[in-house]
Order: structure tokens, then C-alpha cells, then sequence
């Protein structure tokens, strides 16, 4: 497993290793003992899964309030997606700023996003199936977002079409007005 951190501290590719011969391929999609090597110490307690049938679809940018915040591993187990982490933790010298790569069921490529950021992703093929760990449940009274095109945050989303977007992704505020309970620690 290879990990590779990005310019947002805490959030980190997660290249698995793919083993393939005649058959097909294996990998392990999580190993504990690879991740706390790498000092990451999380005990996920959850796996979620969400299908997109439409191309442009676009789902975030989400986030849990503390106490039930949530550091997520996400991949793309079918299709391709624009995934992108945001760092809300107020303080930090990254705050406002994005982390976005594609991860497709090609690439295998997971990303590992922490307490203190909001996540979103946008569906670059049709028929796409995302998984992901998360170490704290789902907990809707502290369910919140940020609208996925905040002009200060300014993501460069792969596509300039207007995407598919629930209601209350729709409805989410900018993230200067986002209820918001993240502070930095060094």
C-alpha cells in the first residue's frame, strides 16, 4: 500500500497494491496494520455505499459536526469520479482550500479525508458505485454542507455543466456562513 500525502495536511492518497494474473486481480482495499505503520490510527465503524446513475452527478459537499465528525476512505469501485476534500478547520493555514484528484474503478486509488473537512465528488462517467469507511456513525442532527461552488473555495469541478444535485445540496451555504465547529491543532 502506498500512501501519499497532498497539499491539504491530514488528507492522503491511499494506493492500494493489485496483484493480477490470468483470473483477474486482488487487493486488500483496507489493512489497519499498513495505516498505523504510517501513523494513522482510525477504528472505522461504518461503510457506506451510493450509486449515481447520471454523468455530472454531483453529491456534497458534506461534513458531520463534532462530536460526530468523521474521517472518511473513499474509492470508486465502479466508474470514475472527481473527488475533493475541503479544509474547514478554522485556523488552519490551508482553511478554504481544496484537494481534488479522479478516482475510478481503473486507478483504484482511494482518498483518506479527516475530521475538519468537507467532501464531495462528481461523477465523470455514467453508472457510478462509491464506498467508504467512516470511524463515527451517521448522526443527522449534525448533517451539514457547503455549496459546491462557493466562489471563494473555487473548485475546478471537471465539467462546466450545471450537475445534479439533491435538494438540500442545492439549498447548502457558502462556507463563510456554514455552521461549523472545526478548529485547527497542530
Amino acid at each position: 500500500m502506498k500512501l501519499t500525502k497532498t497539499n491539504l495536511d491530514g488528507v492522503v492518497i491511499v494506493e492500494p497494491n493489485v496483484f493480477g494474473d490470468h483470473r483477474g486481480w486482488f487487493m486488500e482495499t483496507y489493512n489497519e496494520a499498513n495505516l498505523l505503520e504510517a501513523g494513522i490510527n482510525i477504528k472505522f465503524v461504518q461503510d457506506n455505499q451510493s450509486f449515481s446513475a447520471a454523468k455530472g452527478t454531483l453529491r456534497g459537499l458534506h461534513y458531520q459536526l463534532e462530536p460526530k465528525a468523521q474521517t472518511k476512505l473513499v474509492r470508486c469501485t465502479r466508474g470514475a469520479i472527481y473527488d475533493v476534500a475541503v479544509d474547514i478547520r478554522k485556523g488552519s493555514p490551508t482553511y478554504g482550500q481544496w484537494f481534488g484528484i479522479d478516482l475510478t474503478e481503473q486507478n483504484k486509488k482511494q482518498l483518506l479525508i479527516p475530521k475538519g473537512f468537507a467532501h464531495g465528488f462528481m461523477t465523470i462517467t455514467e453508472n457510478v458505485e462509491v464506498q467508504y469507511k467512516v470511524d463515527e456513525l451517521y448522526a443527522p442532527e449534525c448533517d451539514r454542507g457547503i455549496i459546491w461552488n462557493d466562489p471563494i473555495i473555487g473548485i475546478k469541478w471537471p465539467m462546466d455543466i450545471k450537475p445534479i444535485l439533491s435538494e438540500k445540496d442545492e439549498k447548502a451555504p457558502v462556507l463563510k456562513d456554514a455552521e461549523n465547529n472545526f478548529s485547527y491543532e497542530e
